[in-house]
């Protein structure tokens, strides 16, 4: 009796938003959990890294799991229009390809996102300075025992569960335990990014500029699209912009696993003198007065054909790595956790097996497709090969060819799983 009535317990690598969002939807299912991070605790602080559009499903949930659901509007602007156009600053003309204003997003940063979620959790389930090391199932399937090391003190420590959750993210080890051959595949192309700060002066010349020249400006997100290159500009709160600047390049060499590469000034200059050639001035004005610009490559991988093995499942970017186009990745890792979580609940930890294949049907479908399709609007936005049409040209496209461009066309787009309803 007294085993019947144990909680199951559910172990969570990765401490990012997928994993508390995670941690959330499962101990709201009747779990136990608890959630190993390499880094040392929680962000603090002033808010930094870029922007965050939240879809209404997500928007949907994370309001589910909040004491006060009007917090989420609290640390958010909204994001009502998308808009796509083309620069030609050869000609001094900008023309819109393709514009929705009913887009109804919402824009947070990165970590004003995580702490809302994060405190609605009881900080004793975090291992936080804990670098996941391996994992071993029972003979009969039953139990996960995990091994994590303390990175302050070399300890080694098992913890053992009834499920594992691999939210580590692109580069996830959990995969590569399974996966062996699968890898990230780089796109062809880098992106510059930057968040430019006017808290203290609002009414500069810049930031008049920037709003004369995008006047919707902190109502939605705008894509400008040159021959072969496109940036996205939005605000977020905090009197901050966030802009990305997208390009095609080879592979560059980087040095352990990260997908930011350290620049150089001369690289920051030679960036600041072609935006000038390409973007409209009050743009080029922005990238050159951000401080700290960097560079991302960017990578996807192929869609997987599973997403657990016995009691091991994926997550988030652990489960498909995609390209940032369409604002994919902390929407499909909010949809997974509260998928996963109904999934649980409904089935029970002693059909373990039967919930996450529910999980994996509910899933896999619409990841699959999201991560395709934006991998191809990538390729169509940066003029690159495509299959089944030509390279795109913003001068030139027709109003059909440009729908593909509006994050709506995105599959599943206002699709709400049944278990979720």
């Amino acid at each position: 009796m007294r085993e019947r009535m144990r909680k199951p317990k559910a172990i969570i690598v990765g401490g990012s938003i997928a994993g508390i969002s995670c941690a959330k939807a499962l101990i709201l299912a009747g779990w136990d959990v608890v959630v190993i991070e390499k880094t040392r605790g929680p962000p603090t602080g002033n808010p930094t890294g870029a922007g965050i559009a939240l879809h209404p499903l997500s928007q949907k949930i994370v309001k589910s799991w909040l004491h006060q659901p009007d917090l989420l509007h609290n640390i958010t602007l909204p994001l009502t229009i998308d808009q796509n156009r083309a620069v030609d600053r050869e000609k001094n003309i900008c023309r819109v390809l393709a514009r929705d204003e009913n887009f109804n997003y919402l824009q947070a940063h990165w970590t004003d996102l995580h702490s809302l979620i994060y405190n609605t959790l009881p900080p004793e389930i975090f291992f936080w300075g804990h670098l996941y090391l391996t994992f071993c199932i029972s003979h009969d399937k039953s139990t996960v025992n995990v091994k994590a090391k303390n990175l302050k003190t070399d300890e080694v420590i098992d913890i053992a569960g009834d499920l594992l959750v691999a939210a580590d993210g692109s580069r996830s080890s959990v995969r590569q335990t399974f996966l062996p051959a699968s890898k990230l595949r780089y796109t062809g192309y880098c992106a510059w990014r930057g968040v430019f700060d006017f808290s203290e002066n609002e009414n500069s010349e810049t930031i008049q500029g920037i709003r004369k020249a995008y006047p919707t400006l902190g109502n939605g997100v705008h894509m400008d699209l040159a021959s072969g290159t496109y940036t996205v500009l939005d605000e977020l709160m905090y009197k901050r912009l966030n802009w990305i600047w997208f390009f095609s390049q080879p592979e560059p060499q980087l040095k352990g696993d990260s997908a930011t590469m350290k620049v150089s000034s001369d690289m920051i200059k030679k960036m600041h003198q072609e935006a000038e050639k390409i973007w409209v001035p009050e743009f080029a004005r922005v990238i050159k007065e951000t401080k700290e610009p960097f560079l991302n490559l960017i990578y996807d991988c192929d869609p997987l054909t599973q997403l657990y093995w016995d009691n091991v499942v994926l997550i988030g970017d652990a489960a498909h790595p995609i390209t940032p186009h369409c604002a994919r990745s902390t929407n499909m890792a909010i949809a997974d956790a509260a998928v996963l979580g109904k999934c649980l609940e409904r089935w029970g930890p002693e059909n373990l097996h039967s919930a996450l294949e529910e999980h994996q049907s509910v899933r896999l479908p619409v990841t699959t497709k999201q991560v395709l399709h934006s991998r191809r609007v990538g390729q169509i936005k940066l003029g690159l090969p495509t299959p089944g049409r030509e390279p795109f040209d913003p001068n030139t496209a027709s109003p059909e060819d440009c729908e593909i461009l509006k994050q709506r066309s995105l599959p599943f787009f206002d699709d709400v799983p049944s278990i979720l309803e």
